[in-house]
C-alpha cells in the first residue's frame, strides 16, 4: 500500500468531494479515483458510499479514516525525528523551487533581502512545479517558491497554506537577431513559412502558460516544433544559437537582451505576453497538539520578508 493513498482518503473524507480532493492533491480526478479504488482493493471492502452526494464513507471507511489519522500522524512524527539526524541544521531554511526560478530569480531575490534580512542559510532543491508543490504538501521543505498564472493556479488549501506575492514575471517570445538587429524568426508565422518553435515539454508549467498566450493572441499561429525540454535555460541556449523562437521569463533574458544576443520575436504589446506572479508559500504553523509548528528560523524569515514587502509598497 502507498501511504499517499491514505492521504488521499483522508482528504476525501474531509472534503466529501472527489473533484475538490483531486485539486488539493494535485492530480486529475480520474487518477485520484483510481488511487481510492486501489486503497479499497487493498482493504478488501468498499470505503466510500458512491450512491450519495456529497460523498459519504461506509462504516469500514469511517474506521479506516480514524485509523489513518493516527497512522499518518505517527509517520509524520517519525519522519520529523529522522530528519533531525540529517545534515540540515535548524538554522537552515529548505526551499523547493522550480528550475527556472532557481536560476533566474532566487539568487537575485536573496541579494535584495540581504540589507534588511541579513545572510540566509538555505538549502535549495530545484524541481518541476508539480514536484516542488508536492515537497511542500508532504512536509519535505519549509518554503515553496513558484509561479502563479490565472490559467494554471496552484491549488493549495488556503486554510492550511499561506503565501506572499514577491513580484511579477513576464513570459514572452525571443529569437536571435539578424545582422540588422531584427529577429531571425517572428510570430505568428505563416502556413507557407511556419516559425521553428523551441517548446517546453508536454505538461511543463510554463508550457501550459505558453499555450494560453497563443490561444489568447487572437491570431492564427503557425509554428513547427523543432525542440522541446523542461528547462528554460536550455531553450534560451537554443534560441541564442538561432534554432528558433522560445518563450522565456524576462528575468532569464535580461542580460541577453542587453548585449543583443536575443530580441523580441513578436509584435510589440501585451498580445504575446503572459504575466505571472512569483509567490512564496508555506504551511501555516499549527499550534495544536501534534501539529507542525515549523522552524523558528523559517518564521523569522517569513516575518522579515513581509516587512520588506510592506516597506517596498509603502
Amino acid at each position: 500500500m502507498d501511504t499517499k493513498w491514505l492521504e488521499d482518503f483522508v482528504s476525501l473524507a474531509e472534503t466529501r468531494s472527489f473533484s475538490r480532493s483531486a485539486q488539493l492533491r494535485h492530480v486529475t480526478q480520474p487518477a485520484f479515483s483510481r488511487r481510492i479504488q486501489s486503497l479499497e482493493a487493498w482493504a478488501g471492502t468498499d470505503l466510500v458510499d458512491r450512491s450519495s452526494y456529497p460523498t459519504r464513507l461506509t462504516p469500514a471507511g469511517q474506521t479506516l479514516y480514524e485509523q489513518a489519522l493516527d497512522i499518518l500522524h505517527a509517520l509524520q512524527t517519525t519522519r520529523s525525528m529522522l530528519r533531525q539526524h540529517t545534515a540540515v541544521a535548524k538554522d537552515t531554511i529548505e526551499f523547493a523551487v522550480p528550475h527556472t526560478l532557481a536560476f533566474s530569480f532566487y539568487p537575485a531575490w536573496l541579494s535584495s533581502l540581504r540589507a534588511t534580512v541579513g545572510p540566509v542559510k538555505s538549502r535549495l532543491t530545484a524541481l518541476n512545479v508539480h514536484d516542488a508543490v508536492l515537497r511542500l504538501t508532504e512536509g519535505s521543505c519549509d518554503l515553496l517558491l513558484a509561479y502563479h498564472h490565472l490559467s494554471q493556479p496552484i491549488q493549495l488549501d488556503t486554510e492550511r497554506y499561506e503565501m506572499l506575492r514577491l513580484g511579477e514575471e513576464i513570459l514572452a517570445p525571443y529569437a536571435k537577431p539578424d545582422a540588422h538587429g531584427q529577429p531571425l524568426y517572428r510570430l505568428p508565422g505563416t502556413a507557407a513559412q511556419p516559425v521553428p518553435f523551441l517548446a517546453y515539454a508536454p505538461g511543463a508549467y510554463l508550457g501550459r502558460v505558453v499555450e494560453w498566450v497563443l490561444r489568447q493572441s487572437g491570431e492564427a499561429v503557425h509554428t513547427q516544433r523543432v525542440y522541446e525540454t523542461d528547462m528554460s535555460e536550455s531553450l534560451k541556449a537554443m534560441a541564442i544559437e538561432g534554432h528558433g523562437v522560445a518563450f522565456l521569463p524576462t528575468s532569464l533574458v535580461q542580460q541577453t537582451l542587453a548585449d543583443g544576443r536575443l530580441v523580441p520575436a513578436a509584435p510589440a504589446g501585451d498580445t504575446w505576453r503572459g504575466a505571472m506572479e512569483i509567490r512564496l508559500y508555506r504551511e501555516r504553523p499549527n499550534e495544536r497538539p501534534g501539529g507542525r509548528k515549523g522552524k523558528a528560523v523559517t518564521q523569522a524569515f517569513w516575518d522579515d520578508v513581509q516587512r520588506h514587502l510592506a516597506r517596498d509598497s509603502g
